[in-house]
């Protein structure tokens, strides 16, 4: 196949009729790599602008600069690759089986971790089969040339994933598909061959509201728009130093991410269930406690984290998330124990102050079940004197 790097109509239809062939066979080479979804759009993102920059004028961004850099090059794809002219964007379901949703969130002694993130890193599942779709094309297309990207790069993957027509972007501001919902990863892969291109999908999220009025510290402030410094994927994950005390209670037991606005969507109420192994639980995620995990030294840490996107926060902020979680679960003595025998040893600012914060989080519901139990002696002792 001849390669023409423009997006010009071309008379040959021949030519027009090979590459409609091929990008049919994209999407079979794609689904057989294991993605759900393989769309194609075109590098025209220029609508975006506008709202992008507002989402940085307000902030919304926090301390993530980076997404402050490179906007240009978040718009103009083929700024950031050169003689891009097509995006293919692919979608892989993660949702683990046995995701234990309400089990694990009510039980506030153990540790709920956005599911996305119990299985192996998905940048690199990713990335390893988008560099294998490139290669399947090339050896039909010599002069192919291509570059993935999964989450790693000046990408606006919702509005390139919206664009070739694999979901909408929902008032959470994830993409949402009506037979995935929104339990999936999303990767790009840029290349130079002008291919025909799939119909955008339109928003179906109605007069629904329900993400907006279920996130813990109302992150979404508005249909479309979310202030990560407020969001507890955020609080958990990219940030740096101390948790607000404003949000720590609205945290409870979520120590990596958080999927409230998802699992109040709708749409996820037909979301099947990932095939890769690879998104699996790790089976001490399932069980662990947070004095478990919060007693991880950090080469336990190191080991068991392995090959998982949770590595990436460290064991500081590891530590400093369970806290959090510890002070918020009900009267435990062992956790009182368990953060004092730390702060022995703490030379962290930051780490003694959510340490300290969460002891006397713990004192205080130990003072007010004291003071339940022995206003119910008391009761007892003069309103069933026999039985007492």
């Amino acid at each position: 196949m001849s390669l023409v790097n423009s997006t010009e109509k071309y008379d040959d239809m021949g030519q027009e009729k090979q590459l409609t062939q091929l990008a049919n066979n994209i999407k079979a080479w794609g689904r057989a790599l294991g993605f759900q979804q393989v769309g194609i759009c075109d590098i025209d993102l220029s609508q975006h602008k506008s709202l992008y920059l507002a989402y940085i004028e307000h902030g919304y961004q926090g301390s993530m600069h980076y997404l402050e850099r490179n906007i240009d090059k978040r718009i103009k794809p083929n700024e950031l690759h050169p003689n891009t002219c097509r995006i293919i964007s692919v979608r892989m379901d993660y949702l683990p089986p046995d995701a234990k949703f309400a089990e694990t969130l009510s039980n506030d002694k153990h540790a709920y971790i956005s599911r996305y993130a119990l299985g192996r890193d998905y940048h690199k599942v990713m990335r390893n089969r988008l560099k294998k779709l490139g290669e399947k094309i090339k050896q039909s297309c010599h002069e192919l040339d291509f570059r993935p990207f999964v989450d790693s790069a000046p990408v606006l993957e919702h509005a390139i994933a919206e664009k070739a027509g694999i979901g909408w972007t929902g008032k959470h501001t994830l993409t949402l598909n009506k037979e995935a919902g929104s339990w999936f990863f999303l990767g790009e892969l840029f290349i130079n061959l002008p291919l025909p291109v799939d119909e955008q999908i339109q928003n179906d999220c109605g007069s629904c509201s329900s993400c907006i009025s279920i996130c813990p510290t109302q992150a979404i402030v508005a249909p479309y728009k979310l202030d990560a410094r407020r969001c507890i994927s955020y609080l958990t994950i990219e940030h740096q130093g101390t948790i607000d005390i404003e949000f720590r209670e609205a945290i409870g037991n979520r120590i990596y991410g958080c999927d409230d606005c998802q699992l109040v969507c709708p749409w996820n109420r037909f979301a099947n269930l990932t095939e890769e192994k690879d998104f699996f639980s790790r089976e001490f995620f399932k069980s662990a406690s947070l004095i478990e995990l919060f007693s991880w030294t950090e080469d336990e840490f190191l080991i068991n984290t392995q090959g998982s996107p949770i590595r990436r926060i460290g064991v500081h902020n590891w530590r400093r998330n369970i806290s959090v979680a510890m002070g918020n679960a009900s009267y435990d003595i062992q956790i009182i124990s368990c953060l004092q025998n730390a702060l022995i040893d703490e030379h962290s600012d930051t780490l003694i102050e959510h340490y300290t914060w969460a002891i006397d989080q713990q004192l205080r519901k130990q003072n007010k079940e004291n003071r339940l139990k022995n206003k119910l002696i008391r009761i007892i002792q003069k309103g069933l004197p026999r039985d007492a």
